[in-house]
């Protein structure tokens, strides 16, 4: 009797995660439909919008947690800093070089923090802390009132406008999404990072080399943080640090939500898409409804709380 038990235990576990999700997603679809202005088009292309941003540095995320580095809390002064970097090298070299130049800072920013964490086994958490606090203080020195400014025509409609009503944002998330999904489905780099957060030890039995491919994790995820930054700059036509105020918290959220276990070694850039747009959804909604931004971060907190207790569940 007790084994019968026990071996339905897993079973039943899932059964119940699966319904919990699904009354999430049904209770959230209830809650935009009816909130006022939801289903309007300039709510639409918001919420593109909105997921654009988000979902680029979530989508990149994704790899660092894949890879048993759980988190990065440096993703969002990235996407500030490579925004900030994009305008100044846009005032004095033109768009291209300078999109060409903020995807190389972001990815190079990223990627000393992953030689670190890969090479020296460093604790991630710590690592992407303190580089944190050293990306907010290096960027004081670059502009005195906190903002740069774009000169006129210096990004020349960069990414700009829509193709049959979807914003361009949206449609360079899709490609980015799509990228890398195929590196981690169809690449021998993909297949490591995910034997990497399986386990370190097994990875490096084999003869992989563990800090190239951490390195590598954090490159990918640090490009995809600036090519946000980017985008944010040529919508407002400026940047400041605090554009990437908050956005690393939400792709912790969109890589929860999404399924991606903080344990590393399995996960999907498509499934943190999907987390994405939960998140976009959560937070459209309650803007719509008034909701100031703290209750926005209160909420988006519980969302990924009870998506840590469902995991949790589900590894019982």
């Amino acid at each position: 009797m007790s084994a019968v038990s026990d071996h339905t235990k897993p079973g039943a576990g899932i059964a119940t995660g699966t319904a919990i999700r699904a009354l999430a997603v049904a209770a959230l679809a209830a809650i935009a439909l009816t909130t006022p202005g939801f289903v309007s088009v300039p709510s639409f292309v918001s919420l593109l919008t909105t997921i654009s941003f988000i979902g680029c540095v979530a989508v990149g995320m994704t790899l660092i947690t894949i890879s048993g580095n759980i988190m990065s809390f440096s993703l969002g002064a990235t996407v500030g800093a490579s925004a900030m970097i994009f305008i100044f090298a846009a005032n004095a070299l033109g768009a291209y070089p300078a999109f060409a130049l903020a995807l190389a800072f972001g990815g190079l920013l990223s990627g000393a923090q992953g030689l670190l964490i890969g090479f020296a086994r460093a604790n991630p958490i710590i690592v992407s802390i303190a580089s944190l606090s050293l990306i907010y203080g290096a960027s004081e020195g670059l502009a005195e009132t906190g903002s740069v400014y774009a000169a006129a025509g210096a990004t020349r409609g960069m990414f700009s406008g829509a193709l049959f009503g979807v914003p361009v944002e949206f449609l360079l998330l899709l490609g980015v999404t799509a990228i890398t999904q195929a590196l981690l489905s169809c690449t021998v780099f993909g297949r490591e990072i995910f034997m990497a957060g399986s386990s370190y030890r097994a990875t490096a039995a084999i003869g992989a080399r563990i800090w190239r491919i951490v390195a590598g994790a954090y490159v990918w995820a640090g490009v995809l943080a600036a090519l946000a930054g980017v985008m944010l700059a040529l919508r407002y036509g400026s940047a400041s640090m605090s554009y990437g105020a908050g956005y690393d918290y939400d792709a912790v959220a969109a890589v929860l939500v999404g399924g991606t276990p903080m344990k590393g070694g399995e996960g999907s850039a498509l499934r943190t898409f999907c987390g994405a747009l939960v998140i976009a959804v959560i937070q459209v909604a309650l803007l719509l409804r008034g909701f100031r931004p703290e209750w926005q971060y209160f909420i988006s907190g519980l969302v990924v709380l009870g998506v840590i207790m469902l995991q949790s569940r589900g590894r019982d």
